[in-house]
């Protein structure tokens, strides 16, 4: 009996250390936000002032116009192809319906060099233009890639398969005699989508445009590129230019509340609306054919997203990369070693808090570690700017307090321990991408019945052991999945490394965009092209997520 007391009082113990431990973690991944939040009221007045007097109301236009921009065109791009992917035939939709995807690999930032480079006065295309008709400079009209309207468009290019993933989601999940009992009311084709598919699938499609405007906001490469004044441009200029972190931090709590609006619009938008379907297999469902022009125009309709946002791009950087660049040497041997193990490294710290998060919260049901795990999420919905901020001033604060401790009690000499070393980067991109890992395991804990925790402790296995010996086998499949997913997305992460890296240190993503500075858009193609070609095995992989599931279903 003893034993049996003791063994449940170890139990309880393993279980509240667990629980304390996923606690300190999400209050420690929370403590960027609360940095930003604490230095909005110290900002040095007089820098402040000169913002708001010269350039806040054009970081506010920009930003709000952009939003505008992209939000209509992703839905203008993702809601049709989704529509027709899902609810119709037509020549080559299988294959158009994962390819609609593919953009997702290739960074806002390089879509952006790339055009530049194709469109640009000195680009083939003007130059065909002059030669074929005569003209010269300023005789002839032409869109000014480098401008909002240039931002606007190369963001969209990448940004629309959120809501078409979400969207097309939503219609493949409508009962399959939703349409069916429209078109015995008397509706067309159209009316049906406009008036039952639309409205059906409105929450899924405000999910996804929301997801696609806080990229948006995120976005620093393509608006600095462009010269587009815009809040994450304002923050990073402020910091460098004026050396001015409270101010900064003052910028980056507008943004903020742009961040928060947006959630909370999103979560407004689906107040109240419970949508059930029927439960019938898809296997029911009759796609409207599409013959004639009509299966022409859907075809082109879904091509075109794909060859402006995928294949003339990664076509441009490889033609680039493997004629006209300079020759691959050492130091693009050591860029891409930087690149990659600092992702490795990031993706294997991320997923670990990630998997002893999930595992808190699958044993502890209390409200403290469910909110404590909610908080440590949101930090994906934050720009890499405002996490970077709000990073190195906490660091930068324990190293001096380290040095002076040195320097009180020794003659040694320290330096920079966490804020100049790969520690402050390190810890950014566990803040902004743990949402992405938290999903991805969460889903697959969920997926294990209580009855295996039973049988492990049973056989006399600890939390931990529990964790580590059954689970983690288990989730082998999502684990590696959201390793992947982070690895991608540290890899093509553009404002937090340039704020944090430490001196001498250089990514990809980092050298593609001081190459693209400088207008040596040829020489930034093999870096670029590698981020594009790394990102897309997770792009492929979703894809066949995907086609499994409707395989599944049917």
């Amino acid at each position: 009996m003893l034993n049996l007391k003791g063994a449940q009082s170890a139990k309880r113990s393993k279980i509240n250390v667990l629980k304390i431990a996923a606690i300190v973690t999400a209050a420690l991944l929370m403590l960027p936000i609360l940095v930003v939040l604490v230095n909005l009221f110290n900002a040095n007045d007089a820098v402040w002032q000169h913002l708001y007097e010269t350039v806040l109301a054009d970081y506010v236009s920009n930003s709000l116009w952009l939003m505008f921009g992209v939000g209509t065109g992703v839905l203008l791009l993702g809601v049709p192809c989704a529509w027709l992917t899902s609810m119709c035939e037509f020549p080559g939709r299988r294959w158009l319906s994962w390819a609609l995807l593919l953009p997702m690999a290739v960074p806002a930032y390089i879509i952006a060099y790339t055009y530049t480079g194709v469109l640009d006065f000195a680009g083939p295309v003007q130059t065909m233009i002059r030669q074929l008709t005569g003209l010269g400079y300023g005789e002839y009209w032409f869109f000014e890639v480098r401008s909002l309207g240039g931002a606007i468009v190369m963001l969209t290019l990448v940004l629309y398969p959120y809501v078409y993933l979400m969207a097309r989601a939503a219609f493949l999940e409508q009962s399959a005699n939703t349409l069916e009992v429209a078109r015995t009311l008397g509706c067309s084709n159209v009316s049906a989508f406009f008036k039952l598919g639309l409205p059906l699938a409105r929450p899924a499609i405000v999910t996804g445009l929301t997801l696609a405007l806080m990229e948006t906001l995120a976005d620093y490469g393509t608006v600095q590129y462009f010269s587009v004044s815009t809040f994450t441009t304002g923050i990073l200029r402020t910091y460098y230019g004026f050396g001015d972190i409270a101010a900064a931090s003052q910028l980056a709590g507008v943004l903020l509340m742009f961040v928060a609006v947006l959630i909370l619009l999103e979560r407004y938008s689906r107040r109240r609306i419970r949508y059930h379907t029927s439960g019938i297999k898809k296997a029911n469902q009759k796609h409207i054919k599409l013959t004639g022009l009509a299966g022409v125009g859907a075809t082109l309709m879904c091509f075109l997203p794909i060859s402006f946002g995928f294949a003339i791009p990664a076509g441009v950087l490889a033609y680039w990369a493997v004629f006209l660049a300079e020759p691959i040497g050492s130091d693009f041997v050591q860029l891409a070693w930087n690149s990659f193990y600092l992702a490795a490294l990031a993706a294997l710290i991320v997923v670990g808090l990630a998997l002893v998060l999930s595992y808190a919260v699958r044993l502890n049901k209390s409200r403290s570690v469910t909110a404590s795990v909610t908080v440590a999420g949101l930090g994906y919905a934050l720009p890499g700017t405002i996490i970077a901020i709000g990073t190195i001033v906490p660091l930068a604060w324990l190293d001096h307090r380290i040095i002076e401790l040195v320097k009180a009690y020794t003659d040694g000499k320290v330096g920079l321990i966490f804020s100049g070393t790969l520690v402050a980067l390190l810890f950014a991109y566990t803040v902004r991408f743990m949402a992405v890992s938290l999903g991805a395991v969460q889903n697959g804990l969920g997926k294990i019945k209580p009855s295996m925790d039973m049988a492990g402790r049973s056989l006399g296995l600890t939390p931990s052991k529990v964790l580590l010996k059954i689970h983690v086998p288990l989730l082998k499949g999502s684990v590696l999945t959201a390793i992947l997913i982070v690895f991608v997305d540290v890899l093509k992460e553009l404002p937090a490394t340039m704020v944090l890296r430490p001196f001498n240190f250089n990514t990809l993503a980092v050298r593609a965009f001081e190459l693209a500075s400088d207008e040596r858009l040829i020489d930034a193609a093999p870096a670029s092209l590698m981020i594009v070609l790394v990102g897309l095995v997770p792009v492929i992989l979703l894809s066949r997520s995907i086609s499994s599931r409707i395989e599944q279903s049917k």
